[in-house]
């Protein structure tokens, strides 16, 4: 599965947030969203994912315009797993997990033997196993971004958006849960505030600075000492870790 976005400005409130974006993630990429605070990340991605609504020939799956597709059929191609993620009404993990397979299935359908299958491997992927009848809202912030990605799993989606799934996570699950994307046979577009992770994990990276794009390619091509010092206004020493072969990134204060 792949997206490309073609001429997609938007604005806000009569404020322009983003100009001329035009991109491409190739079937089967892991490709990062960098860029300051501010600078449209989710915006981009809401209008991907249609939180947002796009204008027509802008935004397309697999050259498909994704305005053409229906609520369901949007959600059998593209799992996405957003940063604010309200629940008014208490459910307990497993439910909110199964939630997941609403595009898999014909008006009430019950859950398969499969489906429980498939919920308790996403759970013990994303290291839940036992919090099955837990109440999603009694857990923590790192928790339920655990749970958000277990539900993004159980969609078995080809195209997978997510707006910094790392947020509230330790360190350790951090790296558990981009270990876990990295595995899936799938495409990922994904906004990621730790270049390190980015580094480590991303095929290609996009760097988006007040509603542009200002660079794209490989992660030793975009996260330079130049463009982190432009863009993130910090001084950064680079190197190359001598045991993952890929970019170290220290700050310098």
């Amino acid at each position: 599965m792949s997206l490309q976005v073609r001429n997609l400005d938007y604005q806000i409130g009569g404020k322009s947030i983003l100009e001329q974006i035009c991109l491409e993630v190739k079937d089967g990429e892991f490709v990062g969203l960098i860029g300051p605070n501010g600078c449209g990340k989710s915006t981009l991605l809401k209008n991907i994912y249609r939180s947002y609504k796009p204008d027509r020939d802008t935004i397309f799956l697999n050259e498909k315009d994704v305005l053409d597709f229906s609520f369901k059929k949007m959600a059998a191609e593209m799992a996405v797993m957003a940063q604010e993620n309200h629940v008014e009404f208490d459910f307990e993990v497993r439910d909110m997990v199964m939630f997941g397979r609403y595009a898999k299935k014909k008006f009430l359908e019950g859950d398969s033997a499969t489906d429980k299958k498939l919920c308790e491997k996403c759970l013990r992927e994303v290291g839940l196993t036992g919090y099955e009848h837990r109440s999603y809202l009694s857990l923590s912030g790192g928790e339920k971004q655990r749970v958000l990605l277990a539900r993004v799993l159980m969609q078995e989606s080809a195209f997978i958006v997510l707006d910094e799934p790392t947020n509230h996570l330790d360190v350790s699950y951090q790296y558990q849960i981009m270990d876990i994307l990295k595995k899936q046979n799938v495409t990922l577009f994904s906004s990621i505030h730790d270049l390190n992770l980015a580094s480590l994990y991303c095929d290609k990276i996009i760097f988006l600075y007040q509603g542009r794009i200002v660079d794209y390619g490989t992660p030793e091509e975009v996260l330079t000492h130049e463009n982190i010092k432009s863009y993130f206004g910090i001084e950064s020493q680079i190197t190359k870790n001598e045991v993952t072969g890929k970019l170290q990134i220290y700050y310098l204060p």
